[in-house]
């Protein structure tokens, strides 16, 4: 065989094998945002079932100022859940737990922080996924299989750019979750 026909082959298969790791990349990605919405809707409906919102836990300030209107000798402090919120956190509650076909009655409190937890590391593989296929993207655009549709530079331009959250971009620092206590 040719040893341009030979060079041309390989590389022909570098690029298909590049193109079939971007491929399946994106399909773990619709299969992570089909979970993700999931999960959100199950979180969506545990707060609805407690009657709460992200803002409808009251500030620790005006928790403290009612306890001490009516004081007693209980427990001094007590943690509230930002989903919880005054609901009953032992309240049991069916859970399908992600990744099989079983069903648990866990406590309200469990339930919502696995959903939480969970829907952070699909955060995160959604995130390492969405850089793996630009990164291939950019590798595939540089070994001239694009060449024809797109310029390296412009996709190059396009796999380099960024999404920043608008407090970022305003000076502000971005916040984790807030924990609020209250006397009890």
């Amino acid at each position: 065989m040719d040893p341009n026909m030979k060079q041309l082959q390989e590389t022909l298969v570098d690029i298909e094998t590049d193109a079939e790791q971007v491929l399946l990349a994106r399909h773990q990605l619709v299969e992570n945002d089909k979970l993700r919405n999931g999960n959100r809707e199950a979180l969506t409906a545990l707060r609805k079932q407690a009657r709460t919102t992200k803002t409808s836990v009251p500030s620790p300030f005006e928790v403290i100022m009612k306890e001490m209107e009516r004081s007693s000798g209980n427990q001094l402090i007590k943690e509230i859940c930002p989903t919880c919120g005054d609901h009953d956190p032992k309240e049991h509650t069916w859970l399908m737990f992600p990744g099989s076909d079983i069903f648990a009655r866990v406590p309200f409190h469990v339930a919502h922080t696995v959903l939480e937890k969970d829907q952070e590391r699909l955060d995160f593989d959604t995130k390492k996924l969405q850089s793996f296929v630009k990164e291939k993207s950019l590798v595939i655009a540089e070994k001239g299989a694009l060449a024809g549709r797109f310029g390296a530079d412009t996709v190059k331009s396009l796999v380099s750019l960024t999404d920043t959250p608008k407090s970022t971009r305003e000076g502000e620092f971005v916040k984790g979750p807030e924990v609020k206590y209250q006397l009890g």
